[in-house]
């Protein structure tokens, strides 16, 4: 009986967290997170690096790497010609053209939320700045208040 409170309290508690706002903007977050990444690699990788490879020497940034190992291709053994089989020996290298594109993307990314988080900010400050100025006393508050201030002097006397 009591395990039965208990999943119940859970599963009662776990309905109240999801519906909590936080929860539901964080989801929304990561979900418009999810759909922003290949705007932003298509923007880098179709705009800015083939921009950035003219200015710089005509190169593709993709193509960037340090071999230090080159590959080998495939022999067939051609017994005719005395020549073994060799198998293939695939290429080590550093890609650091590819590095430079992800991290690209990381900047603009970080950037694009840094102007969101600094615009929410903004509104949030313009939302608190503007405080509830009291509203100017009406003619018979007016009025009232003369009247009780004469009568503390007259009976202060």
């Amino acid at each position: 009986m009591a395990d039965e409170k208990k999943k119940k309290g859970i599963v009662a508690e776990f309905k109240e967290f999801i519906a909590r706002g936080n929860v539901i903007d964080m989801a929304v977050g990561v979900i418009m997170g999810g759909a922003f990444t290949p705007i932003v690699n298509s923007l880098v990788n179709d705009i800015v690096m083939p921009g950035i490879g003219l200015v710089v020497g005509k190169m593709n940034f993709a193509d960037l790497k340090i071999v230090l190992q080159e590959g080998v291709a495939a022999v067939e053994a051609d017994e005719a010609a005395g020549i073994a089989a060799v198998e293939a020996i695939p290429e080590v290298a550093i890609c650091y053209g590819n590095f430079i594109q992800v991290l690209l993307n990381f900047v603009i990314v970080a950037f694009c939320v840094f102007l969101l988080i600094k615009g929410i900010n903004k509104l949030k400050k313009k939302k608190e700045e503007k405080p509830a100025a009291p509203p100017a006393p009406s003619k018979e508050e007016v009025l009232l208040t003369e009247i009780r201030d004469l009568l503390k002097e007259q009976n202060g006397k």
